[in-house]
């Protein structure tokens, strides 16, 4: 009982919050189950701004940042494709690709998402480079109980991951706002300059849980 006691603490980190500046989540290996679980008190975004960094040299595809409410397990999904140079980006199960990006593998990229439900425009910044805007939904907001995923792409509400979905690599500066950023905002971001943290997911201050084999280490860009 002691035993498994002690593993469960050493699988989950309970949700508290955490400063993760100088650090990185570590996605080791491919599987389905590990990931990392992020919690926030909002419920209801009329408009989003997603913005993380990632380094990976997976060629297949795999999620980003899966956000899931019960009735729409793709309220917004940030899905790397498989063909090197497209994103796929999900609102309210909507879909909607984005070509022509100048994305490597083993380099560390900058990525920034942003969608309004009034204009139903969604944007995709890549390392300070902005994609076509396109329409994908609108006139709708994401309304909770609201799970994010890190690692995995949710196929439920929390759950059902698929071992070749799963993201291996590292991850760091995950921050989510609830309104869109200006240009000259994401470019602050994207240049590790100084910006406003997030005010529903914020890096400095992160609520999470980690479940499985992930491992948070020193950020080698933060030196």
């Amino acid at each position: 009982m002691v035993l498994l006691l002690l593993l469960a603490v050493l699988t989950a980190c309970s949700a508290i919050p955490q400063d993760l500046s100088n650090k990185m989540f570590t996605f080791p290996q491919e599987s389905n189950t590990a990931h990392v679980r992020l919690t926030t008190s909002r419920q209801n975004l009329r408009a989003v701004t997603v913005c993380l960094r990632s380094f990976t040299d997976l060629e297949r595809g795999h999620s980003l940042f899966s956000l899931a409410t019960p009735s729409v397990f793709n309220d917004l999904m940030i899905f790397k494709t498989a063909v090197i140079d497209q994103f796929s980006l999900y609102i309210r199960d909507a879909f909607a690709s984005v070509r022509g990006q100048d994305y490597k593998l083993n380099t560390w990229h900058s990525l920034c998402v942003t969608w309004d439900a009034t204009s139903g425009l969604i944007q995709l910044w890549l390392d300070g480079k902005h994609s076509s805007r396109k329409f994908i939904s609108s006139g709708s907001n994401i309304n909770g109980p609201i799970i994010i995923v890190l690692g995995q792409d949710q196929d439920s509400h929390g759950g059902t991951f698929v071992r070749g979905e799963s993201f291996v690599g590292m991850m760091s500066g995950v921050h989510m706002w609830d309104y869109t950023l200006t240009p000259c905002e994401i470019k602050s971001y994207s240049e590790q300059l100084a910006f406003t943290p997030g005010n529903v997911l914020n890096w400095g201050a992160l609520e999470f849980q980690i479940i499985g084999r992930v491992l948070i280490e020193d950020d080698p860009n933060m030196c």
